[in-house]
């Protein structure tokens, strides 16, 4: 049967990309090489809608994933990405006038960056919701508390001027219901400001970006399919952007008071996804030849164990021949063992004395950054 499309219930969907026996995460941190190669695994089969311009994985089963303590797909061990969240909060605090205000965030994390809009905003207090979170429950002098369940509509009693929710709703198979719960815990909070960040599935066609396609990741955006899914929620658009060089997408929106229209832009993301199908074979047979070429000169890396990495270490190198090893400047990922692959995690410093001689880097926006440590460390490794 074709799948109705989750934003819009169109059926004017089609395949564009068919994986089997995936691992089902990307950021799980194995202590244990064959417990990592054995991690459960699921089915990719990638659909856009062409009516709104929404991807998802129409063979997506939640109940394979366990997001828990060993969950880490932490970012901001990266001083580029670092400087992103403070972007994001400036935006918020500064550009948006969230200043003593109560601030929630959906899908906290380890609380990174509640903590930063509460610790710039004066007078701000922060409550972040996270079943996964680990850490103390309440931090800077009980200004910024964390409670381990989901943000729904048993939440109303929570008051909120500001709603943030950054990288969640790409890992919900219903992403309206979500944002729907979303909108239910505001029913006393009409006026709050609503803030949400998640990838942006055009960055990733048009680029043939083959390793940002993974089983976390069941629900992929475009703006306006993110408009049509925030106005069927119930909610007012007010503003939407591209950010992080335009892997991300930005949408700031606030609750209708009243129904409103649900627009439909699919754009040209159906060809997009026709055109990814037809080149991705080619894209993966290129990357094979690089790293079996580059294997030449020495030892070859992936620069990033994070879901880029894993996916593009499970895609060209599943049996770990290829490839030695994973780099990441995550401490927690130091002397762990890649979903999927069993690949080892190992710290830049640590490259030089494996013998690794080029590695590949999983996203451009780091490039500046990496070659600054390698010249550090004093490591001539060759990044392709």
């Amino acid at each position: 049967m074709t799948p109705a499309c989750p934003v819009c219930s169109s059926t004017r969907v089609e395949e564009f990309l068919r994986r089997d026996a995936v691992p089902v995460h990307q950021n799980l941190v194995f202590r244990d090489r064959a417990a990592a190669a054995a991690v459960r695994r699921g089915n990719l089969s990638m659909n856009a809608c062409s009516s709104c311009g929404f991807v998802f994985n129409a063979a997506f089963d939640p109940s394979l994933l366990a997001y828990g303590a060993d969950y880490d797909n932490t970012q901001d061990c990266s001083p580029a990405f670092g400087a992103h969240l403070d972007a994001l909060a400036a935006r918020v605090v500064s550009g948006r006038g969230v200043r003593g205000a109560r601030i929630v965030e959906v899908g906290c994390g380890k609380g990174g960056f509640l903590r930063r809009l509460v610790e710039t905003g004066p007078g701000n207090t922060g409550v972040g919701f996270d079943p996964s979170h680990q850490g103390p429950e309440s931090e800077l002098d009980g200004r910024l508390r964390f409670e381990r369940r989901f943000y729904d509509a048993s939440c109303a009693n929570v008051p909120a001027d500001a709603v943030v929710c950054r990288h969640v709703i790409e890992h919900v198979a219903d992403p309206v219901a979500l944002l729907r719960a979303v909108r239910g815990a505001l029913a006393n909070s009409p006026g709050a400001k609503v803030f949400f960040e998640t990838p942006c599935v055009d960055w990733i066609l048009r680029g043939g970006v083959v390793w940002d396609f993974f089983y976390e990741h069941c629900s992929l955006f475009t703006l306006a399919s993110l408009s049509t899914a925030f106005e069927t929620a119930g909610f007012v658009v007010e503003e939407k952007r591209h950010v992080f060089d335009g892997q991300y997408l930005w949408i700031e929106a606030r609750p209708a008071s009243a129904p409103a229209p649900v627009t439909k832009q699919p754009g040209d993301t159906p060809a997009l996804a026709k055109a990814f199908s037809r080149d991705e074979p080619l894209t993966l047979a290129r990357w094979r030849e690089q790293a079996a070429s580059a294997r030449g000169a020495g030892k070859v890396a992936v620069w990033g164990a994070g879901a880029k990495g894993a996916t593009f270490a499970n895609l060209i190198d599943p049996r770990g021949e290829a490839v030695d090893c994973l780099i990441d400047v995550n401490p927690r990922k130091r002397g762990a063992f890649l979903a999927g692959t069993g690949h080892p995690i190992v710290a830049p410093e640590d490259a030089a004395v494996r013998g690794v001689a080029s590695a590949v880097l999983m996203n451009p926006n780091y490039r500046a950054e990496i070659e600054a440590q390698l010249a550090r460390l004093g490591t001539p490794l060759r990044l392709l």
